[in-house]
């Protein structure tokens, strides 16, 4: 088992590592603080020394690109009403849903989100209630991997960390938890204080799983027999989705805050003084800013050379940062203009760089639950004493599209007219075909079964397909596709 000393160590190593630190601009990003916030004007003084300018405005905004991108990924990818954990065996189906629904979901989406702005993203199992496996959402900044080889003792563990609360002294409560494939310990730090056993644990270690004995005092545990922690990597390096967007975003808001702080700051225009009446220049830039006016001798004089502020130059460039960011961060622009022609064509062709993203995180993803489904299968086999396989389960991934409501409608009426089309000419060669060929040819096309529609005709007849392909063939079709 991992000493107090190793974990510490670990923890620290983890969170100085090249992987946790990009997670880290990743996350911040994600939540808006961005750089822009250490922004800070300088200048040289008399004395030739560079110091803090803060009499100039200084603007900082932060514009949340990012996490649009991280939110229409996750969204776009879990944009099917229906489940994407599936099976064309309606009582496995019914078993799968149970483990992979709504629930299961929110959960995931969680996961995803870690992964899109940390670079990878964790999930863990546990036995809910009904003595049943579920799985919950795990925050990657705090779940730790441990290779045997980096342990003395050669066994794998993961360290979780948390916060669980910050107490009346205003000191960060965090608790620790040490999973192996058999058992978890649980420890508590305060603040960055020495890491101790935590007390508050009736059970430490305590088995992955603590069953009640019925009508008796006492409890058994048992285990999964492997560490119950799965993680969703971005892709081999672990990096977040930032990386190619993010000096983008920076340049945006640097141009942004910038034009902003050239509208506010009456620095722009540059004053000419002659017998200024004061000891320095702070002064005089004072006057200007907060009492609007200054002193001069007699003889002086103030002459305001005012400057163009660079507007169209700062408009332009944020125009093309912001098409590069959602080019480069393959996300779809709403605000996106077009010559008013937006048909399902265009809208889709906006759509394709984010599905191309998508599609590449979808492959990950796959491989990813096929880990879940196969613990769960596992579980529903046991119970059920079944035997289903991995491939009896596929995954299938419903994403909408927002479309054009008026192609839609035309689309739907020149379905409507082909089908009416093909079954005139199905009933036109009634004459010179039998019967079951023509109604096996209408089943078709409607999608009806053929057993099943031939069985109700047997028991209850109704007019001969001859007349009345003679009778459909001659009746006239309105503008809609329907009968007339």
């Amino acid at each position: 088992m991992l000493t107090i000393d190793e974990i510490s160590r670990l923890i620290q190593d983890d969170a100085n590592s090249p992987r946790k630190q990009s997670a880290k601009v990743g996350s911040r990003y994600y939540e808006g603080k961005h750089d822009i916030l250490n922004y800070k004007l300088y200048y040289f003084n008399a004395n030739g020394q560079l110091v803090e300018d803060t009499t100039r405005s200084n603007i900082k905004i932060c514009h949340p690109f990012f996490t649009e991108l991280v939110d229409q990924c996750v969204q776009y990818m879990l944009s099917g009403k229906e489940g994407f954990v599936k099976s064309d065996i309606p009582e496995l189906q019914e078993q799968l849903d149970l483990y992979f629904g709504d629930d299961f979901r929110d959960e995931f989406a969680d996961t995803l989100t870690d992964v899109c702005k940390c670079g990878f993203g964790d999930i863990y199992a546990y036995k809910n209630a009904d003595d049943r496996i579920s799985f919950q959402y795990a925050d990657a900044m705090g779940v730790i991997k441990v290779k045997a080889k980096d342990t003395d003792d050669h066994n794998e563990y993961v360290i979780y960390i948390y916060t669980d609360r910050i107490d009346k002294n205003k000191k960060e409560i965090k608790r620790i938890q040490v999973w192996d494939k058999q058992q978890v310990h649980y420890y508590v730090q305060v603040d960055s204080n020495k890491i101790e056993k935590d007390t508050d644990e009736p059970l430490n270690p305590r088995p992955h799983i603590v069953y009640e004995k019925d009508n008796e005092e006492g409890k058994f545990g048992d285990s999964f027999d492997f560490i119950p922690f799965f993680r969703l990597d971005a892709n081999r390096k672990q990096t977040s989705h930032l990386n190619p967007v993010k000096a983008l975003i920076d340049d945006y808001d640097l141009m942004a805050c910038g034009l902003s702080n050239n509208l506010q700051d009456v620095s722009e225009a540059l004053y000419v003084v002659k017998g200024f009446q004061g000891d320095n220049m702070e002064e005089l830039i004072q006057n200007i800013k907060t009492k609007k006016h200054i002193g001069v001798e007699p003889d002086g004089d103030v002459d305001v050379k005012t400057v163009d502020l660079p507007y169209d130059a700062r408009v332009k460039k944020l125009e093309i940062d912001e098409k590069n960011i959602y080019k480069f961060g393959m996300g779809f622009n709403a605000a996106q203009l077009g010559d008013g022609n937006i048909t399902n064509i265009v809208i889709k062709s906006r759509y394709a760089l984010l599905d191309l993203k998508c599609n590449k995180l979808e492959t990950k993803v796959r491989a990813f639950l096929k880990k879940l489904v196969k613990v769960a299968l596992q579980e529903i086999n046991d119970i059920n004493e079944t035997d289903y396989q991995l491939n009896d389960v596929y995954f299938e991934f419903e994403r909408e599209v927002m479309t054009n409501a008026s192609d839609n409608a035309q689309i739907e009426k020149t379905e409507a007219e082909t089908e009416q089309i093909k079954l005139n000419t199905i009933l036109n060669m009634a004459a010179k075909l039998d019967n079951d060929t023509i109604l096996q040819a209408i089943c078709d096309l409607f999608d009806f079964d053929f057993e099943d529609v031939k069985a109700k005709l047997e028991q209850n007849p109704v007019v001969d397909l001859n007349s009345a392909s003679e009778t459909l063939a001659n009746k006239p079709v309105d503008d809609e596709g329907g009968d007339g």
